[in-house]
């Protein structure tokens, strides 16, 4: 019998449980981390001063990680108001990284991040039609956060 989901090791209910609510809430505190996946960024120790008001911040967990985070590395932690959740992450599995401004993925174990695409500049020829759509285009990914800024 399965004690987890696959992909991303949700708590499943046994037949006759006892308190499967605390089960089923594990599996939405779980849940609610990764379904709308913004990361503050990665640190490998929890932050030192948070309360109930930051219930929900997320952080991807870093090497070596230490105090609550111990052996949670390369997974989201995620503070509750009370405590930590943490949570595996699948490979193709985006998020957005607050402190870089746009997202990353993780491929094959590793994470995934876009390079800088500056704007089209100079040339012999200039086709300011396409310039002006290619432009569009980087703004576009660039505001929905899925390249960083050019320089």
């Amino acid at each position: 019998m399965f004690e987890a989901t696959a992909n991303l090791k949700l708590p499943l209910l046994y037949v006759g449980q006892a308190q499967k609510e605390v089960t089923h809430n594990e599996a939405l505190a779980l849940l609610d981390t990764v379904l709308f996946p913004v990361l503050q960024g990665q640190m490998s120790d929890p932050p030192a001063t948070l309360d109930e008001s930051d219930a929900g911040q997320r952080w991807l967990v870093g090497a070596a990680a230490s105090g609550a985070w111990t052996g949670n590395e390369e997974k989201i932690a995620c503070w509750t108001g009370t405590g930590w959740r943490f949570s595996v992450i699948p490979d193709m599995f985006r998020v957005y990284r607050s402190d870089l401004g746009y997202e990353t993925v993780r491929i094959g174990g590793s994470w995934i991040f876009a390079d800088a695409v500056a704007d089209p500049i100079g040339g012999s020829t200039i086709d300011a039609e396409a310039r002006a759509s290619i432009a569009a285009i980087l703004t576009f990914l660039r505001s929905t956060g899925q390249i960083p800024d050019g320089e």
